[in-house]
C-alpha cells in the first residue's frame, strides 16, 4: 500500500465530491418525487452510480414507460463510457482483471478526465489512487443522494436555486480541462453541432450519443498530431 498515492486520490476525490454534492442531492430529491422511496433510491446510486443516467431513469419511470425502453435510453446515456474504458485501458494494463471490473464500475467522467490527465503527465495508474480517488466519490455520492431523498421536500422547485443547471456545468467543465489537447475545438465543434440536429431531429436522450458520434468521427478522419516537443524531420535530411 502506497500512502502517497492514497493521500493524492482522497485529495482529488474530495474537490469533485463537494462539487457533485448539490446534484447528488437533487437526485435524491427527484426520484421520491417521482415515487421511488428512500431504500430504492440508495439501491440505484449504489449500482446505477451514474447521474445522467439516474435522472434520465426516473423521469422515464415517473411516466410509466416501458422497462426496454428505460434500459434503452440509459445505454445511449452512457454509451460514452465505451469509449471511455476503451481509452483507459492502456493505462491499466498492470491491473488484474477483478482490479479492472472495479475500476471500470467506479469510471465516471470526473475519473476519466483525472486518470488521463495523471497518466499524460507520466504518472503511473496505481490501484491505491484508482480506488482511493473513486471511493472519496463514491461514498458523499451515496450519502447525499439520501439525504436528498429523505428531506428533498424542502427543496421545491429545483429551478429556483438554479440547481438544474450543474448538470450542465459539470459536463462543461470536464471538457474545458481537455482544451489542450490536439484537434479539441473542431471535433468539439463536430459534437455540439451532432448533439443539436440529434435533440432536434431524434430527440433526448438520443442527442448525447449521437453527438459523441459527430466527435469520434470527426477525430478518426482529421491527421494525427505529434507529441509536443516532438521534433520534425526537414525535407532534404535524412
Amino acid at each position: 500500500m502506497n500512502r502517497n498515492e492514497i493521500v493524492e486520490g482522497l485529495k482529488g476525490g474530495a474537490v469533485v465530491a463537494l462539487s457533485s454534492a448539490p446534484f447528488a442531492v437533487l437526485f435524491g430529491a427527484v426520484a421520491v418525487d417521482n415515487g421511488l422511496n428512500l431504500p430504492e433510491v440508495a439501491l440505484m446510486s449504489a449500482t446505477v452510480y451514474a447521474g445522467a443516467s439516474q435522472l434520465v431513469g426516473i423521469e422515464l419511470f415517473g411516466q410509466h414507460v416501458a422497462a426496454w425502453l428505460v434500459v434503452l435510453s440509459i445505454f445511449a446515456v452512457n454509451f460514452r463510457h465505451v469509449l471511455y474504458s476503451a481509452a483507459l485501458t492502456r493505462y491499466l494494463t498492470h491491473f488484474s482483471l477483478g482490479q479492472k471490473l472495479l475500476a471500470f464500475f467506479v469510471l465516471i467522467d470526473p475519473q476519466f478526465a483525472e486518470t488521463v490527465r495523471r497518466a499524460e503527465s507520466g504518472k503511473t495508474i496505481t490501484l491505491e489512487w484508482y480506488l482511493a480517488f473513486a471511493a472519496t466519490i463514491y461514498v458523499p455520492w451515496l450519502t447525499f443522494s439520501i439525504v436528498g431523498a429523505a428531506f428533498g421536500a424542502m427543496i421545491g422547485d429545483p429551478r429556483v436555486w438554479a440547481i438544474d443547471v450543474l448538470l450542465p456545468l459539470y459536463f462543461l467543465g470536464i471538457v474545458v480541462g481537455f482544451r489542450r489537447k490536439p484537434n479539441f475545438y473542431p471535433v468539439v465543434l463536430a459534437s455540439f453541432i451532432g448533439s443539436i440536429l440529434g435533440y432536434q431531429l431524434v430527440g433526448s436522450p438520443w442527442h448525447v450519443s449521437i453527438g459523441a458520434a459527430f466527435g469520434v468521427l470527426v477525430a478518426a478522419l482529421l491527421p494525427l498530431s505529434p507529441p509536443p516537443g516532438t521534433k520534425t524531420a526537414k525535407a532534404g535530411h535524412s
